[in-house]
């Protein structure tokens, strides 16, 4: 079992170009490879999440070129342009994948089958199994389909109205995707204020999509009106991001600027939380880049507070939850997580894996069913050996708190990091002074 050791530095001082946001990057590879035409993507985020995804569209018989380690060329197939795979597709660790491609293959007319690793097998499906049945759609998997393997015979599938009953951009996506081969337009209802990148995407890909505050509607597409390639310029992932906010806000001498982030008030959540506890936080140079408000983001040594993260906070910050812990570990005062049930179905339980961790340093966190209780101090952390148990955001999270602890903190399985965030352990070098 590999690790990695890490003290405290005296300063933190540096310009980060975090990668391409994981989300759009998936995306971007996913609805070029049903357009006509082809679509150049830069800064793609070359993590194993969304490598998984650009194997998974090879294999449907898309032509993807690789002119560097974050550009692409994708050679659309059109929407009834995937061939049948000869093989089971490998979503790898990524339940943005496997989730989006069983919206996609729905509505393809031949069989493709969908597996993972041991995490993303052990993740629950019925979330969009259930719903795409709904349309129609023949899904067989593990526990009447709650887990992959899933079997998909795409086939004929139906419009309708679909009310989701959790704030889900996965879910909601697989959706909308599958809608483009059905008999009639889809409208969503109820939980769709999670991140909107594919509704924004679709839109600029000239698809027929309608977003208002309480219901998304799209009709499928013609011939005449088929998705069209979208080149761009993928925008800094706000989830890698956030931890050099915090990194920033935690430790006591300390100044990171993370430029051309993206802004999408879907996906702002951390922000809005680092500023409700008392981050000096100021963003500059915003802008617009292709459909997505980007800025850069410039982080300075803070005095935190605790805080209540709740409500509709969550869907728009559920990736960044396990490094806010570690700021409300290092605020003043209480801060109280609910409302996160999600955090038990990802890569790890979250919530069992980063009370654990935390308390490990010496915090005081107390789980509860659906998020959890922190009690913080400022310099109670100690270093200690931490597992990242696979799971690339605790890993980085457990990184941010070394540069705050005590002594030494060991990190096992620190290589899990670059499943979003290829080169952050040398990120993490570049910014640490000593004083």
């Amino acid at each position: 079992m590999t690790g990695i050791t890490l003290t405290a530095p005296g300063r933190l001082r540096g310009v980060i170009q975090v990668p391409g946001d994981k989300s759009i990057s998936h995306r971007a590879v996913l609805f070029n490879a049903i357009a006509t035409g082809s679509a150049h993507i830069a800064n793609f985020l070359p993590g194993a999440d969304c490598l998984s995804t650009v194997a998974c569209v090879r294999g449907l018989g898309v032509t993807v070129e690789q002119l560097g380690e974050r550009e692409l060329v994708v050679h659309g197939a059109g929407l009834g342009g995937f061939r049948e795979p000869a093989d089971v597709l490998d979503c790898g660790n990524s339940g943005t994948t496997l989730r989006l491609l069983a919206g996609l293959l729905a509505g393809q007319p031949f069989f493709t089958v969908l597996t993972g690793d041991a995490s993303l097998r052990s993740r629950p499906q019925r979330r969009i199994v259930v719903p795409l049945r709904a349309m129609g759609a023949q899904i067989d998997g593990r526990a009447e389909g709650d887990r992959a393997p899933l079997a998909i015979r795409g086939g004929a599938l139906r419009g309708g109205h679909y009310e989701l009953p959790i704030a889900s951009a996965q879910v909601k996506s697989a959706l909308l995707l599958a809608a483009l081969s059905a008999d009639s337009p889809i409208t969503l209802t109820g939980r769709i204020d999670s991140r909107d990148h594919t509704e924004r995407m679709l839109a600029a890909m000239g698809l027929d999509i309608t977003v208002a505050a309480e219901q998304i509607t799209l009709r499928p597409p013609t011939a005449a009106t088929a998705p069209a390639a979208l080149s761009l310029r993928v925008p800094g992932d706000p989830s890698s991001a956030a931890f050099w906010w915090v990194a920033a806000a935690i430790h006591p001498d300390a100044e990171l600027v993370t430029p051309g982030v993206c802004l999408n008030p879907t996906r702002t959540g951390a922000l809005d939380v680092l500023r409700a506890m008392g981050a000096a936080i100021e963003v500059v140079n915003e802008r617009l880049e292709g459909s997505e408000p980007v800025g850069d983001v410039v982080v300075r040594s803070s005095t935190l507070r605790g805080t209540t993260i709740a409500g509709a906070l969550i869907p728009r910050l559920i990736d960044e939850i396990p490094i806010l812990a570690v700021a409300a570990a290092c605020a003043d005062g209480e801060t109280v997580i609910r409302d996160a049930h999600e955090l038990r179905a990802k890569e790890t339980d979250r919530i069992a894996t980063v009370a654990a961790g935390l308390s490990a340093m010496g915090a005081l966190v107390e789980p509860t069913a659906d998020g959890m209780v922190i009690t913080g101090r400022p310099g109670q952390l100690h270093g200690t050996t931490l597992d990242s148990y696979h799971d690339h955001r605790l890993a980085m999270a457990w990184a941010i708190a070394a540069l705050v602890a005590r002594g030494e903190t060991t990190i096992l399985e620190p290589a899990a990091a670059a499943v979003s965030y290829p080169g952050f352990w040398q990120a993490l070098a570049a910014v640490q002074e000593t004083v």
